[in-house]
């Protein structure tokens, strides 16, 4: 801090003591709530924090495990070598995020770009926002409403048969994050806060056509037309999702939450995001330190020989788990946490910066390693480290402490993702 900054605050500070020290201090006289009675009471952040439970969330409680593969490492590759590491409790989805789930995103952003082309905003602190009392009258079938809305439609080359549709390619979400671990660096200290606030744009929907694009000679077309679309499929994990999607994702579901409870004057929560490589394999493996599953060791069957995930089987008998392609979200036994899937049906997207020997310098407390990569950033800066294999993946890849990644740019019809939360595991009174 610069010292006439320093010279400023230290004579404000002088002022405000004068002004109380001469002022008159009434016993039943309050401000922000607190009694003027010259003890120390503590000033709340907030009102009274009253949601002890994220809705469809499960608490993960902090612990230490063995970090890195249970098993042979079959490839000798040395990218995860075996480490004891702890990490803190936190919230996580009990299961991936479902397509229900992320069409409810897709909706927000486009019933929310439609209301500023129709001028259903309204301004405060010089900032426009949606006024949502009007956006949620929005007649999407009305001729005159489509005729405001013209620059989401598709133009007339791109219809077929004339039918105005949605131009998914207009649905961008505007993301503005302040990125802490660069800002923490210490040759950054008394840089402005500007340059620490990263902002862009993303297109949010999902990239159906992944389903043709991943597997060449092969027919899926019907699940690039109904996967995304249909109602049969809405309970299954949302795929054709990128990192920045997803990350996009997490940064809506924590101002959407906010904006909802400063309505009702309550405390606002910490940020939902992705989870970070060692809490996804921690909550994997459910309190299971060293196994190689999280339903322990060593089959993929139980004793009735039932497979116990969603993957490929044998030499490529896809139906033989029960299920072609993915499945629901919640099916199959959950773990000893009560997270279902973190074995087979989509792999899942952490925060993390994919790094061949990061284990060997990782802190053991939390460990992370974390970029947040420029559209302009050489590919090998772009890996984000993926984990629990899919309905396409060998058993190998089911195991807790397999690791892989993908370009945080590229969407697959096999890769999903879910959202964790910082909070301590109850509130209120009465809970410890």
């Amino acid at each position: 801090m610069k010292m006439k900054n320093l010279s400023t605050l230290l004579t404000l500070a002088a002022l405000s003591t004068l002004v109380v020290s001469c002022g008159k201090l009434g016993k039943s006289s309050k401000g922000n709530g607190v009694p003027q009675d010259g003890q120390l009471h503590g000033v709340s952040a907030g009102n009274k924090y009253s949601m002890p439970k994220p809705p469809g969330m499960v608490y993960v409680p902090p612990g230490t495990f063995h970090m890195g593969p249970s098993d042979e490492d079959i490839n000798f590759a040395f990218t995860a070598r075996n480490k004891q590491v702890s990490i803190n409790g936190f919230w996580m989805d009990a299961t991936e995020i479902t397509n229900n789930e992320y069409r409810q995103f897709v909706y927000w952003v486009r019933d929310s770009t439609a209301a500023k082309l129709m001028g259903f905003v309204k301004n405060a602190d010089g900032v426009d926002y949606v006024d949502w009392n009007k956006a949620n009258t929005i007649k999407w079938g009305d001729k005159a409403t489509v005729e405001k809305i013209d620059q989401l439609i598709l133009s007339p080359e791109n219809r077929i048969f004339g039918k105005k549709e949605i131009d998914a390619s207009k649905l961008i979400y505007h993301s503005e994050i302040f990125d802490n671990k660069d800002a923490a660096r210490r040759e950054n200290a008394g840089k402005p806060r500007s340059q620490f606030i990263v902002k862009k744009d993303v297109r949010i929907y999902p990239d159906t056509l992944v389903w043709i694009r991943d597997f060449a000679y092969s027919y899926n077309e019907p699940m690039t037309k109904r996967y995304f679309s249909h109602p049969a499929f809405g309970n299954y994990p949302v795929v054709g999702v990128n990192w920045n999607q997803a990350t996009a994702f997490c940064e809506w579901r924590t101002h959407y939450l906010n904006a909802f409870l400063a309505s009702k004057k309550r405390a606002q929560e910490s940020d939902f995001r992705l989870p970070t490589e060692a809490e996804w394999e921690y909550a994997a493996r459910g309190g299971r330190s060293q196994s190689m599953f999280p339903w322990g060791n060593y089959y993929l069957r139980n004793k009735k020989g039932c497979l116990l995930a969603n993957f490929k089987p044998g030499r490529g008998n896809y139906p033989e788990d029960g299920g072609f392609y993915t499945v629901r979200a919640d099916a199959y036994w959950p773990n000893d946490f009560g997270l279902y899937n973190m074995a087979g049906n989509v792999a899942e997207w952490t925060s993390s910066l994919y790094y061949e020997g990061g284990y060997n310098f990782q802190h053991d407390m939390n460990p992370d390693i974390r970029y947040n990569a420029k559209d302009s950033d050489p590919p090998r800066m772009k890996r984000k480290v993926l984990r629990g294999g899919s309905w396409k993946d060998v058993g190998y890849f089911l195991q807790t402490g397999t690791r892989s990644y993908e370009y945080q740019d590229t969407a697959k019809s096999y890769i999903g993702f879910r959202t964790v939360i910082d909070l301590p595991p109850m509130q209120g009174k009465g809970k410890k």
